[in-house]
């Protein structure tokens, strides 16, 4: 070996070791926090503190050294780092003196690294699906309360873990959620983990003014105008087996004289006539379908003629249609503080402006920590402002950005404020009360809105009213860049109860940080809980078209690969939830030959040919 060779050796080892003594000076920094948490994380928290002092140093040229050697990059290495960092310099010391030297074993191998994240996953998130790791989390949508049967296809599907978001329904609806997918689980020998969201100090935008009830029967047509599927409209009492089918209520009774080939004659909105011809009946209730666009009130009158005799019925109470504000470039808002529902901008005959739209918000105290000239966020960003004016109630916006064609603002949208230095935060009067019920029927408890150490602390206090601390789970949802900044300091004292989980709200954190620093700020957060051995969750938008369209974008097919590094990931609800389990539950099962967390696995050349 030539002097040049044993310099740059010792050059390499005397960084390694730096890193070592960096870890270990780190390590009493945070020894009283390491001191509080669980006996389950008392290995992953020093690991972490390890992988956090790691990283305050730039090893990107050792990094290249290592890799030009066929060594380990250490940058895999974040669940194991001081038994990576110990084996590099041994490795490195026998360069020099031809043999390797022995250490003394690390306080976390390699293997108990990989086993720590695996078993953290269980605890929290139950059994994983056989032939696949990652799990999957599914909203529950509210009509799994009354459908068992949907539950069932979502379980066959591929489903793990189950997600109620208190913001919406009721302790009553929940407990029927949670009964059916208890007893689904029970018959399938699947036992699915229930997690609920408490809903936090969310910042939405608030009611708007009741539109007519009316549904509309679309049909789905070709280039040339035919049809290629009609519309389908469910009669009965619960509501129908197929989200997509409109559900129209009738007077008990008048479905039993109905048979398939029958025709129901009504007169729609507009005058117009039109018939459903019955092709389906069951005990639950009957299915029709509409040949032809129409539009039904409540009162509508509906006639069946059977056996020379007209059977009359009228469409009973519907829920009223969703209004929405239409907004374009230049446009004003005004939000306020008021309950008052929002209404889209008002005109006198001449066109003159006589009120901007308007909408309430549900945060009040944003109108004493928002200001002048800062940008204002509607529904993840698809319509964008500047505040112009801030008052006690109220304040005024300027839209800049919407669609090209404008944007549609409606009830509860989130709202965000990227360059604001809001101070909210916290556990509401409303999820406190939610937590009782949670604490009592869940597994897992999701918080969010967490922005630093003392948001979890808080939520701890509250878990010890309930006797829940050990009981119950905790998932923390990353969703701003504040929550991102403190992530080590809520890791710890997160981990001071056991088990633990991160969800990754790539929602709000893109709104909130940017769409340019989202990619690398996920990583960071993947790279953060591994080195912690804390399971993280995947959210926000995975197959979000296939869910809600029933067909999926080449985007998502993507996004959904590479999700499968997260120990779990999040699914939202839609019609075609069922077809996005499946094809989700697809995609993890054959990359598992592809990709064992962040490290890419080599299997033989095609062998994708034989995935089936």
């Amino acid at each position: 070996m030539t002097e040049t060779q044993t310099t740059k050796y010792q050059s390499m080892i005397q960084q390694v070791e730096d890193l070592i003594q960096s870890a270990h000076q780190m390590e009493k920094v945070y020894a009283e926090a390491i001191d509080k948490v669980h006996p389950s994380y008392e290995k992953s928290a020093r690991n972490l503190v390890h992988y956090w002092a790691m990283r305050q140093h730039d090893i990107r040229g050792l990094q290249k050294q290592l890799g030009n050697l066929g060594l380990s990059r250490l940058a895999k290495a974040e669940n194991h780092i001081m038994a990576s960092l110990v084996m590099t310099r041994s490795i490195l010391r026998g360069f020099i003196k031809a043999k390797r030297l022995k250490n003394k074993r690390p306080g976390l191998s390699i293997k108990e690294g990989r086993k720590l994240i695996n078993s953290h996953s269980k605890y929290l998130l139950g059994n994983r699906s056989t032939g696949r790791r990652t799990r999957i989390m599914v909203t529950m949508p509210s009509e799994t309360a009354s459908n068992r049967e949907l539950v069932a296809q979502m379980v066959e599907a591929g489903m793990n873990t189950v997600r109620i978001n208190c913001a919406h329904d009721g302790p009553e609806i929940w407990a029927k959620m949670i009964k059916n997918v208890r007893k689904v689980s029970e018959k399938a020998s699947r036992k699915c983990k229930v997690t609920m969201d408490l809903a936090g100090p969310k910042i939405r935008t608030g009611a708007m003014v009741l539109g007519p009830q009316v549904v509309k029967l679309r049909t789905k047509k070709d280039d040339m105008g035919g049809v290629i599927q009609p519309a389908q409209v469910w009669f009965g009492k619960e509501k129908p087996l197929e989200a997509s089918m409109i559900h129209l209520p009738v007077k008990d009774g008048w479905t039993n004289d109905l048979e398939p080939g029958d025709e129901i004659h009504f007169r729609d909105t507009r005058n117009k006539k039109r018939q459903l011809i019955v092709i389906e009946k069951s005990e639950a209730g009957v299915i029709a379908e509409c040949y032809k666009t129409a539009y039904v009130q409540t009162g509508t009158v509906l006639i069946l003629e059977k056996n020379n005799n007209s059977l009359f019925t009228k469409v009973e109470d519907l829920p009223s249609a969703e209004q929405s504000i239409p907004l374009a470039e230049g446009d004003q808002l005004q939000l306020h503080k008021s309950s008052e529902a929002g209404e889209p901008a008002q005109f006198d005959q001449e066109g003159n402006l006589i009120r901007p739209a308007h909408i309430s918000c549900t945060s009040h105290e944003i109108f004493e920590q928002a200001r002048k000239g800062e940008k204002i966020l509607f529904d993840d960003g698809k319509i964008a402002g500047v505040i112009r004016d801030v008052k006690k109630e109220e304040m005024l916006i300027e839209i800049t950005y919407t669609a090209p064609n404008g944007g549609k603002l409606r009830a509860d949208k989130g709202i965000n404020f990227p360059k604001s230095n809001l101070t909210i935060r916290g556990l509401t009067h409303k999820d406190k009360e939610d937590l009782e019920f949670v604490a009592k029927n869940a597994d897992v408890v999701n918080m969010s809105f967490v922005n630093q150490a003392k948001d979890v602390e808080d939520l701890l206090s509250e878990l010890k009213e309930h006797d829940a601390i050990g009981k119950l789970g905790i998932i923390l949802k990353i969703e701003t860049m504040q929550a991102f900044e403190n992530l080590l300091e809520i890791l710890l004292t997160s981990m001071q109860t056991y088990p633990v989980g991160v969800m990754i709200a790539r929602g709000d954190l893109a709104i909130e940080t940017g769409w340019d620093k989202i990619g690398f700020i996920q990583e960071e957060i993947l790279w953060l809980c591994q080195a912690a051995h804390i399971p993280n969750i995947w959210a926000t938008q995975v197959l979000e078209n296939l869910a809600k369209k029933g067909m999926p974008s080449r985007a998502e097919i993507t996004d959904a690969t590479m999700a499968q590094r997260a120990e779990c990931v999040m699914l939202n609800k839609g019609p075609y939830i069922t077809q996005a389990i499946h094809l989700l539950d697809t995609i993890f099962r054959k990359m598992e030959k592809y990709q064992e967390k962040n490290a890419p696995l080599t299997p033989p050349v095609g062998s994708y040919r034989r995935w089936g």
